[in-house]
């Protein structure tokens, strides 16, 4: 543990900075899986969770959690998926 006060409070920082990443990346994953468990049973409402999907990447993308080019990358894949 560390004695500067500053270090002390970066510490603190740093631990709720990490769960909310961890959270952002959960419910990323998460609304990505429900879109292609959705499009594998051949749901209707597959292309409302690739809008989903692609608003949580695109999310994601904004508050630095993906870089740009994995989330292009990502939602190129999921709307290939729903066009196939």
């Amino acid at each position: 543990m560390p004695q500067i006060k500053s270090a002390i409070k970066r510490v603190k920082t740093q631990e709720a900075s990490r769960q909310a990443n961890a959270a952002q990346s959960s419910a990323l994953r998460s609304t990505i899986k429900k879109f292609k468990a959705a499009q594998a049973a051949g749901a209707d409402n597959a292309a409302d969770l690739l809008k989903d999907a692609t608003r949580a990447i695109d999310k994601a993308e904004t508050k630095g959690l993906i870089h740009k080019n994995k989330a292009g990358r990502d939602k190129s894949r999921l709307s290939a998926l729903l066009n196939k």
